[in-house]
C-alpha cells in the first residue's frame, strides 16, 4: 500500500521535445564531489516513449540533474531508467527535496550490486539509511519510484515495495531530479514527479 493514495499537480517529462545533444531546458545538472558528469538528450530506440531518453556518461562522485524551480514536501518521484555500463557502478536514481548540490535525499537502483538503497546527503556527504537486495537487471528499463510525506518514505522498484522507513534527517521542501554514481553510463525517461494531497 502507497503512502499517498493520489497526487495533485503531477508532471511528467520524456525528454522528446528536448533538444538532442544537450542538457534539457529548465533541468540543473551537477555533481557532489568531483568529477565531469555529462547530461544530455540522445535518441534511443529502446525508449519507453520513444525518440529520446536523458543520458549521463561522463563520470563523477555522484552526478546529478534536477528540474528547476520545483519545491515539494511531500510527494513522488518516479522514472524509467537503463543502466548501461560502468566498471565501478551501474546506478539509476531519483533526487528529491534536493536543497543544492550537496544536502537531498536519494535512493537508487544499482545493477552491478543488485540491490536497492536509500540515503540522505548532507553537507556534501552520502549517509546511508537502508540497502536491500534486489534484481536490477542491465540494459533493461526499470521504474523506480520514491514516495515521500513526511518522515515516511517508501522506495518501489518495478511496482514493488522494498524499503519503508521513517526518516527526518531533510524536512523542507525542495526539488526533484535524476543521479547516478561513479562511471555509471545510464539512461532516464518518463521522469515524473507530483505534491502529494
Amino acid at each position: 500500500m502507497s503512502l499517498i493514495a493520489g497526487n495533485v499537480d503531477a508532471q511528467t517529462e520524456n525528454f522528446d521535445k528536448a533538444t538532442v545533444g544537450a542538457a534539457p531546458a529548465g533541468w540543473t545538472c551537477g555533481v557532489t564531489g568531483r568529477g565531469s558528469p555529462r547530461w544530455q538528450v540522445e535518441g534511443d530506440a529502446t525508449a519507453p516513449s520513444k525518440p529520446n531518453v536523458l543520458k549521463q556518461t561522463g563520470s563523477g562522485t555522484f552526478p546529478w540533474c534536477v528540474k528547476s524551480g520545483v519545491a515539494i514536501k511531500d510527494g513522488f518521484v518516479e522514472v524509467k531508467f537503463k543502466a548501461l555500463s560502468g566498471r565501478e557502478d551501474q546506478a539509476g536514481g531519483v533526487v528529491w527535496r534536493w536543497a543544492d548540490g550537496d544536502n537531498y535525499y536519494v535512493a537508487r537502483a544499482n545493477a552491478l550490486e543488485d540491490n536497492v538503497s536509500l540515503y540522505y546527503t548532507e553537507g556534501g556527504s552520502r549517509k546511508t539509511i537502508k540497502y536491500v537486495d534486489a534484481p536490477v537487471a542491465p540494459n533493461v528499463w526499470h521504474t523506480l519510484r520514491v514516495v515521500f510525506s513526511g518522515a515516511d518514505i517508501e522506495v518501489m522498484l518495478d511496482g514493488k515495495s522494498y524499503i519503508r522507513v521513517n526518516d527526518r534527517h531533510i524536512a523542507s521542501a525542495g526539488a526533484v531530479g535524476v543521479w547516478t554514481k561513479a562511471d555509471s553510463v545510464t539512461a532516464f525517461d518518463d521522469f515524473s514527479f507530483g505534491a502529494g494531497k
